[in-house]
Parts: C-alpha cells; sequence; structure tokens
C-alpha cells in the first residue's frame, strides 16, 4: 500500500458526499456508495468511483468510512459489504452512533478481522465542505498511519480519545458535545420565538448582549437562518438532530442522569419535523414553538 490510501466512503449524504470530495481533493482513490445512488453520482466528477452495492465499493479498498444516519444503519450496511471486506482494513467509523451500538459496531469488526476506529465528527455542512471538521477518534496505534491520511483529508484537527475504538471514549465526547450545540440551536429558536410574542426586535437583544459573555457567534449564525428564511439547504437537519438528542438523552440514562433539556430538545425537534421541517436546518426546531399554522 502507498501512503495515499484507497478509500471507500459509505453514506454520501451533507457530511459524507463533502467528506468525499475532500479526499479526492488530497488525491486519495475513493470508491463512493449511497443507498439513493443519486446522491452519490456527482462525486464522479471529482474523480470518486461511484460503486451500485456495498460490497463493490469496499473492494481493494485500504480504509472504509461510513458515514450514515445512525449506527444501526452503519451496521446493517457493513453487513452488506461483508462479502468483499478483508482482514487488516481499516473501518473509520464516522457515523454518530451513540454509545451501546460502538459496542456492537466493534465486535462486528472484530469479526471480521477490520482495525475499528470510533471516529465521529465534529462540524456541520459548512466545515466539512472546506475539510476543516474536528476528528474525535479513538482506536489502536499500529493503524493510525493507514488512517491519518484519511483524517488529514477530512479534518483540520484529529483529537485522540484513547487506544480503544470499542471503548467508544470518541462517541461519548461527540454526545457530550452535541449536548451543547442542540441546547444551544434549541435556546436560539425560543429567544426568537419569545421575541415575536412580546413584539421585541430580535436585534434588540443582539445589541444588548454584543461584545459580552452572552454573546455567541453561534446564536447569531442559527438566529440568522430563521430570520432570513435561510433554512435549506441545512447544515445539519433537524431530523438528524432529533436523533442525536434523543442519543443524548439515552446515554445520561445509562449514566443514571436525567438531563431535561436534551429531552426537551429532542421534543422539540420532533414536532418541527411534524411540522414538515424535517429536512431544513434543525435552526427550524424554532417552529416548534408555534401551531402548524405559523410553521411556514
Amino acid at each position: 500500500m502507498t501512503d495515499k490510501p484507497t478509500v471507500s466512503v459509505l453514506g454520501t449524504g451533507i457530511m459524507g458526499a463533502a467528506m468525499a470530495r475532500n479526499l479526492c481533493r488530497a488525491g486519495l482513490e475513493v470508491r463512493a456508495w449511497n443507498r439513493t445512488r443519486e446522491k452519490a453520482e456527482p462525486l464522479a466528477a471529482d474523480g470518486a468511483r461511484i460503486a451500485d452495492t456495498p460490497a463493490g465499493a469496499v473492494e481493494g479498498a485500504d480504509v472504509v468510512l461510513t458515514m450514515l444516519y445512525d449506527g444501526n444503519t452503519a451496521l446493517d450496511v457493513m453487513r452488506e459489504a461483508a462479502p468483499a471486506l478483508r482482514p487488516g482494513m481499516v473501518w473509520a467509523q464516522c457515523t454518530t452512533a451513540g454509545i451501546e451500538l460502538v459496542t456492537d459496531l466493534a465486535a462486528f469488526a472484530g469479526e471480521h478481522g477490520l482495525v475499528f476506529y470510533d471516529a465521529p465528527v465534529l462540524g456541520t455542512r459548512q466545515p466539512a465542505e472546506a475539510g476543516q471538521l474536528t476528528v474525535l477518534a479513538a482506536g489502536p496505534q499500529e493503524g493510525r498511519q493507514t488512517v491519518a491520511p484519511v483524517f488529514d483529508a477530512v479534518g483540520a484537527k484529529t483529537m485522540w480519545t484513547g487506544t480503544d475504538g470499542g471503548a467508544g471514549s470518541a462517541s461519548r465526547l461527540k454526545l457530550v458535545a452535541n449536548s451543547w450545540v442542540l441546547a444551544a440551536t434549541a435556546a436560539a429558536g425560543e429567544v426568537l420565538a419569545l421575541s415575536r410574542a412580546l413584539g421585541v426586535d430580535p436585534q434588540g437583544f443582539f445589541d444588548l448582549i454584543e461584545g459580552g459573555p452572552l454573546d455567541m457567534g453561534y446564536l447569531r449564525a442559527k438566529s440568522a437562518l430563521v430570520l432570513d428564511g435561510k433554512l435549506t439547504p441545512p447544515s445539519f437537519a433537524v431530523a438528524t438532530a432529533e436523533k442525536d438528542a434523543r442519543l443524548i438523552v439515552q446515554a445520561g440514562e445509562r449514566g443514571g442522569v436525567r438531563l431535561d433539556v436534551a429531552e426537551a430538545a429532542a421534543e422539540r425537534f420532533a414536532r418541527a419535523a411534524a411540522q414538515g421541517h424535517g429536512d431544513e436546518d434543525m435552526a427550524a426546531a424554532y417552529f416548534a414553538s408555534f401551531g402548524t399554522e405559523a410553521s411556514t
């Protein structure tokens, strides 16, 4: 194998497609697969080879990168790829899978002799497209020289959290980080909703906190998406945010703590999705504060 591994990208949604493009730009050979082939086909213009099946995508690859909806989907797709897997392949599992599923994914890797890396990424559409994600990674030292060019191509920084990917230390850290992101997103929506209810110009609130400890670039960015009506294309979709919020609540329950904010955020995302905002940016949770007549 050369210093530029052949990479199979399974899942070319918002994040996976951007990661695949950056892998191509870095000069790596990329095979891409998506359940809906039309979502993968544009990557051919970037140099990726589009496969019809997961097995076709992973055949001959050095690194398999999964960026799918959730842990169960990742496991199902890897089972489809199983006939073409070979011992010694590196599996970088970048899906936000939660804690319990990481154990199952690592067990599957062990059954097939794969070198497993628990490697969720922190960031949304824009940093993914710019190759500026933060990769949270856990896995053995001996395979890192193979996976390093992959992480370097998709991210600005790799933060190693441990040497045992199956222990899920990277996924645990990702859930902690996402709990803050989703709470801030829900809070931004409620600030705008309360402003509307009280007849307050949101700009007055932004002027009030400007430059102080309560000011926050993320608050302003998410608020702008709502105020300017720019919720598509999403940086991170409402439906996916709901999934992650529920993983966070489950992780808290497993650890014996109650996460009221995360649970409330999950319900807000669910209501927004039910109103038809599931494929919009997660800032659209704003609409959960109103009835369906106010959700358009």
